[in-house]
């Protein structure tokens, strides 16, 4: 998603929460909602709402999705706030396995325990339940620490091979994540 500081179109894109959910910022600068991308589409979320509403897909559904939430607010729909920061809300139980958007399938289930598997031989720790394989998931890196969103299409690697080494900024070098983890020694290498 394209960052600017303004647009002509009234409003500008902020911060993207802990779920990669991004503000939408009117003239004053106050959010008026939140966007983000899932399995494909684009969704609007509004200030104060529980529900989201799908308003595009593919590259132009971010700005569809900011100016659906912008129309609302000009037309009086939408009442702003503060843009502050969203947290991740503390789990009091264990972290279910899928993400609450999720429909509660077998398939979605069989994904969900395969992806939390693979998160496993990988030393990442689920924070939230499993979005799917192309969606943003909150994980803690078990080698270093760091907490922040991964895609389980990106963590899983490709054709029986390990991912790649790089874990994020900040975290051990890759020949000792090769060294600590024993899926990278145990894998096919193409």
């Amino acid at each position: 998603m394209t960052h600017n500081d303004s647009t002509p179109s009234g409003y500008r894109i902020g911060e993207a929460d802990h779920e990669c959910r991004w503000a939408v910022l009117a003239e004053d600068g106050q959010r008026i909602g939140r966007v983000f991308r899932w399995h494909g589409g684009w969704f609007a979320l509004p200030t104060g709402a529980s529900e989201a509403t799908r308003q595009g897909d593919g590259g132009d559904g971010s700005a569809a999705a900011a100016r659906y939430l912008l129309a609302e607010y000009r037309a009086g729909r939408i009442t702003s706030q503060p843009d502050t920061p969203s947290q991740p809300q503390a789990q009091a139980d264990a972290v279910p396995l899928l993400h609450p958007r999720m429909r509660d399938t077998d398939r979605n289930q069989g994904a969900a325990r395969k992806a939390v598997a693979g998160l496993d031989a990988y030393r990442w720790e689920p924070l939230a339940g499993y979005p799917g394989a192309d969606n943003p998931w909150a994980v803690r890196c078990q080698l270093c620490g760091w907490e922040g969103n991964r895609y389980w299409s990106h963590l899983r690697g490709r054709n029986g091979n390990p991912p790649s080494p790089y874990r994020h900024h900040g975290c051990i070098d890759a020949d000792k994540v090769r060294a600590v983890l024993p899926a990278y020694t145990h894998a096919p290498q193409n």
